[in-house]
């Protein structure tokens, strides 16, 4: 089968509303710090009358994020993720539209409401997220379409969409559409929490060969792991996963594959404003360039690049264009 998209992500499709905020407003609302936080669609109508005024909404989700970086950098990227057909379901396949995203998904109908993740920023640049899944829960096998999936070099999946259990079903489904066409099937682990309520599922995923790459930070990989030592945790990520990468913050990010281990270091960025979407961006990059044959250093210099856009301004999404950015780093796009 021609391959249409460099890469398709599949995960929830989300709108982002953030804003600016003290850390003491995390405590006075009993929230930790740095974590994404579920929510009920209550509590969500009330976090969200209590955030400062100055909000800005972005579509967003994690993955939806990637596949946004991967068309910045001049990528073909694809969308799979339910919204409902209301307001910001509506915002959102307008948002992709525009930016050349493909995205077929039907609308959820007689259901939730199209989901949103409220970030609150404190003043160092961490992001703390409350989200309210909604309609994107409601993701099932049928809207996993064979031909679609097998129509993209590499089809990436987010660990935040592993909770229901439909959704488990539908990645693995994807998985075995993209192997049946000899395509690779990626899964990030998305956060801390999500690998501490499902460590032996995604480690079976990953030594199974489900899933062929694996993207985590370093919190992530010791939590899969768990030790405290990053070492240990690379070890046992490189028997276990094909390629894995691993984003290390402002130390830069390293790719394992086949035992062997390259590391860059990060961008310098002047200010770090939010850090919210670094490791989407820096997925949109390391894709990118492996779907095209670039080599495990050039894949993380543009993963590296693109995350360091990404934290020097509020939002998920880039505002600079990458492929200029790229190529005056020398990087192909």
């Amino acid at each position: 089968m021609t391959t249409r998209f460099d890469v398709l992500t599949i995960g929830n499709a989300i709108v982002d509303v953030i804003a600016p905020v003290e850390d003491n407003f995390l405590v006075d609302e009993g929230m930790r710090k740095s974590i994404m936080h579920l929510v009920d669609a209550e509590r969500s109508a009330d976090l969200y009358a209590k955030m400062p005024h100055d909000k800005t909404i972005i579509p967003g989700g994690s993955s939806a994020n990637t596949a946004a970086g991967v068309a910045a950098l001049g990528g073909r990227a694809a969308f799979v993720g339910k919204v409902a057909e209301d307001e910001l379901g509506l915002v959102f396949r307008d948002d992709f539209d525009t930016n050349g995203i493909s995205y077929d998904t039907d609308y959820l109908r007689d259901g939730p409401a199209t989901a949103r993740c409220m970030i609150l920023v404190t003043p160092d640049g961490e992001r703390t997220m409350n989200t309210y899944l909604g309609a994107c829960q409601h993701l099932t096998e049928d809207d996993i379409v064979e031909e679609t999936i097998g129509a993209a070099a590499i089809t990436y999946m987010e660990g935040y969409l592993w909770d229901p259990p439909l959704a488990k079903r539908a990645f693995v489904k994807a998985a075995h559409f993209a192997h049946k066409h000899e395509r690779a099937a990626a899964i990030t682990l998305s956060d801390p929490f999500c690998v501490s309520r499902f460590r032996e599922e995604f480690l079976d995923l990953i030594r199974s060969k489900t899933m062929d790459f694996v993207f985590a930070n370093i919190e992530e990989v010791k939590a899969l792991y768990e030790t405290d030592d990053i070492n240990v945790a690379v070890r046992h990520l490189a028997e276990d996963a094909e390629i894995a990468a691993v984003t290390m913050g402002a130390r830069g990010a390293m790719a394992i594959r086949n035992g062997e281990v390259v590391s860059v270091p990060a961008y310098p960025v002047d200010t770090v404003v939010d850090v919210t979407g670094a490791g989407d961006l820096f997925a949109s990059g390391f894709l990118l360039a492996t779907a095209r044959g670039q080599s495990m250093e050039e894949a993380l210099r543009l993963g590296c690049l693109a995350a360091s856009e990404v934290i020097s301004h509020y939002g998920a999404r880039p505002v600079a264009d990458l492929k200029e950015l790229a190529r005056g780093e020398g990087i192909a796009v």
